[in-house]
């Protein structure tokens, strides 16, 4: 059987629809597909307040992406985090989810970051084995906040 060749680009307004239907596999994997609120639309609108790289297989289907940004923290500076790298089930373990994080690795090196920062279930017994390998610290001492704003301002 031939080894399928994959090809990581950086994303494009036009790669929403995919990326979205990718979103949704995230969500479903860690079982939450009722917070996804995002649309194809939303995401072009917004494609500036972010970075996007794609994976796509030999037949142009997106089926990997990472979504990511630069942040400054307080106590840390110039940083970047990474919100999602997803890879389709049928794609795992063949170096897609690492080719994505070194590319966003490298970056923070050569923008001069700080830091680089992600979250990762503590459930994800394989995204935690995976991270191991590149050192990182686990943070157990945070809890996370999350405030959703009302579609508009209380009278």
């Amino acid at each position: 059987m031939k080894q399928e060749k994959f090809k990581m680009r950086k994303g494009k307004p036009e790669d929403t629809e995919q990326v979205i239907e990718l979103i949704k596999d995230l969500a479903e994997f860690e079982k939450a597909t009722r917070e996804v609120v995002n649309t194809p639309e939303k995401m072009r609108r917004e494609f500036d307040l972010f970075r996007l790289l794609v994976v796509e297989n030999e037949k142009k289907h997106i089926i990997a992406f990472a979504l990511y940004y630069p942040v400054y923290y307080t106590w840390k500076g110039k940083s970047m985090y990474i919100d999602d790298i997803y890879v389709k089930e049928a794609y795992r373990n063949q170096g897609i989810g690492t080719m994505l994080l070194e590319k966003i690795m490298t970056e923070a090196i050569l923008e001069g970051m700080n830091r680089l920062r992600w979250q990762v279930l503590e459930w994800n017994t394989p995204a935690i084995e995976f991270y191991r390998k590149y050192g990182v610290h686990f943070d157990n001492k945070w809890i996370n906040c999350d405030w959703y704003p009302p579609q508009k301002i209380p009278q």
